[in-house]
């Protein structure tokens, strides 16, 4: 396999790491003491909710049929179902995105569906290795019922470690592509970074995902901050019939590496977008913002540049042959759930991420 020169460090003692096209994109880890005190001492109001949130539960025939659909189970992990197969995005069935079950982020919803009751999978497409994007429980108890794992170069070394046979595994650099089951997936770049541990920063690569089927063209975002690199994706790869664009967990603090809102519909509309599904969003507390301050500046953005904005529950079906008749999957199903004291969020000028 060629490896692009511009995306691999190499060094004797450091070994193989992946870098951003942004030579000086951060991770935000300059600023560690900053945040970890801003955690300790800041009270964000609303961080999780105060009650349960909607969930619509999903029951899913064993044989796909050849409807296209989509479903948002929880933060990125997405069903979708193209050309009659089922197929999964960075599955996360465990109560939290941590190494440890007994520490770390908490989902603070319900599943709309447990982890076995998930059908044979073509396949599973993974954005990263974080601990939000990759559960190691949650691949292992898939391993048998997937036919495929799709995934940056570096990430098949994980699953291979934790016992996935090496030949159901296709790792790809940034724009090499697979076919599998009649959908083509081309890895595509993203502004981010990789690691589980204190000790291997950088040493997986991160990627978005352009998923192309006879039907339809879907980017998923996998985590991003903004950068031209969408711009060089859709021109290459666009228009998408719907975009899936991490939307939630940012702060100015970290802001190379997660999008604001805002950005995450400039995103959108680089990728030469249709319709926009905002993910990574109100599962996790992952950031120093209220639960449902991403969906609410979306919504205010999307609808000040006329973009079809998709918000469906969590486990609430969509027929993706039949978006432009799905006004009802904008309804706003957090609004009800708001405190009656919240802020009005406006939309703000698009801040784009620095990458000098």
């Amino acid at each position: 396999m060629t490896l692009d020169p511009n995306i691999i460090e190499t060094s004797p003692s450091e070994g193989q790491r992946f870098r951003n096209e942004a030579p000086n994109a951060h991770s935000g880890e300059g600023n560690l003491p900053a945040i970890l005190w801003r955690y300790v001492t800041e009270r964000i109001p609303d961080k999780s909710p105060n009650q349960p949130l909607p969930i619509q539960p999903m029951r899913l025939p064993a044989t796909a049929d050849d409807t296209p659909m989509l479903y948002k189970i929880s933060h990125s992990t997405v069903l979708l179902q193209l050309n009659g197969q089922y197929w999964l995005t960075d599955p996360v069935f465990s109560k939290r995105a941590s190494p440890s079950q007994w520490f770390g982020p908490k989902r603070f919803h319900t599943l709309p569906i447990e982890l076995e009751n998930i059908p044979a999978l073509a396949g599973i497409i993974l954005s990263h290795d974080h601990y939000d994007h990759l559960d190691k429980q949650s691949v292992l108890a898939l391993a048998a019922r997937t036919q495929k794992f799709i995934v940056p170069l570096g990430v098949d070394k994980h699953l291979i470690s934790w016992g996935i046979p090496k030949e159901k595994i296709v790792a790809l650099n940034w724009w090499q592509a697979t076919e599998h089951q009649g959908v083509r997936f081309t890895a595509t770049p993203a502004q981010h970074f990789s690691g589980r541990g204190l000790r291997d920063k950088n040493q997986t690569l991160w990627a978005s995902w352009a998923i192309q089927s006879p039907e339809l063209n879907i980017f998923f975002s996998g985590d991003s901050g903004y950068f031209d690199g969408f711009k060089k994706i859709g021109d290459k790869l666009g228009p998408f019939d719907l975009t899936l664009v991490e939307t939630g967990a940012y702060d100015e603090m970290w802001a190379d590496i997660h999008m604001q809102p805002e950005q995450s519909l400039r995103a959108h509309l680089d990728l030469q977008g249709q319709y926009l599904i905002p993910i990574h969003n109100s599962s996790f507390d992952l950031a120093l913002h209220s639960w449902y301050e991403p969906l609410e500046r979306i919504a205010a953005a999307a609808k000040a540049y006329a973009v079809p904005l998709l918000t469906p529950e969590f486990g609430q079906g969509i027929n993706l042959n039949e978006l432009a008749h799905s006004p009802a999957l904008n309804q706003g199903w957090w609004k009800s759930y708001l405190p009656k004291d919240r802020p009005e969020f406006e939309v703000v000028p698009v801040k784009l991420a620095s990458n000098k």
